[in-house]
């Protein structure tokens, strides 16, 4: 199946919200983190803590309940971890998933049903943490959805094999010593094939390479809806009416 037809498969299918309540009705921070140190305003990623009190000063003069946001973005942040790039090679830095900013111990719940395909603690620093990704077949297409920088004890609760209902509780959010250095968030992700992989996948791609791992990884709000990640449509401009020529 093509993109195009792939994505509409995708925003035409059911999904439930990934937390216990409608992702519309409560206020959205649309969080941009972008290319340059300057957008944390001087926080180093890297602490989890200050970071988290960034995110919490941000929501608190917006109003808002919860921030998200991410998919294609560039961010300077992953500078934090040598699991990024070192020496003189591309940095990875642009983020293939949605981020949904919230507390620790929020409990998550699958978006689509489908099957545990696989789960992993990714342990090294600045990487997912405990994960799970589950599979799906809707249509005749198998694609997958990965929840990553969750619990240990969600690891416990959703195993490999289990069969999951669409809303069904999966896990929680962990704190960061479990998420290896990450301020509490969900990171999700659809992916159209594993490529072997188990219970990780690439979150972050290299900016060369941006367009071939977002035609892989499609963008998330197509299953989270949030209204205010949503790209405003741009309407084509009615054309002029022909000037009248002058009576002589």
């Amino acid at each position: 199946m093509g993109r195009d037809n792939f994505s509409k498969l995708l925003a035409m299918t059911p999904a439930a919200s990934p937390v216990s309540y409608a992702l519309n009705a409560k206020r959205c921070l649309p969080l941009a983190l972008g290319p340059g140190p300057e957008a944390l305003e001087g926080t180093d990623p890297a602490d989890a803590s200050a970071f988290h009190r960034w995110i919490l000063r941000r929501l608190r003069a917006a109003n808002a309940d919860y921030a998200a946001g991410g998919y294609g973005e560039e961010r300077a942040m992953y500078r934090m971890s040598d699991l990024y790039g070192t020496g003189s090679e591309e940095p990875r830095t642009v983020h293939l998933g949605v981020d949904l900013w919230l507390s620790a111990g929020t409990v998550i719940h699958a978006v689509l049903p489908g099957v545990v395909h696989s789960t992993r603690d990714n342990k090294e620093f600045g990487d997912y943490g405990p994960t799970i990704i589950l599979e799906h077949e809707i249509q005749g297409v198998r694609f997958h959805t990965l929840y990553g920088h969750l619990s240990r004890q969600s690891l416990q609760l959703t195993k490999r094999g289990k069969t999951v209902a669409i809303g069904e509780p999966i896990g929680s959010l962990g704190q960061p010593h479990e998420n290896v250095g990450w301020a509490p968030h969900l990171h999700f992700q659809i992916i159209r094939e594993l490529d072997g992989r188990e219970g990780d996948y690439p979150g972050v791609c290299r900016a060369s390479e941006k367009a071939t791992w977002l035609a892989r990884c499609p963008d998330p709000n197509l299953l989270l809806r949030i209204d205010a990640l949503k790209k405003p449509v741009r309407r084509p401009r009615a054309a002029a009416a022909p000037k009248r020529a002058k009576s002589a």
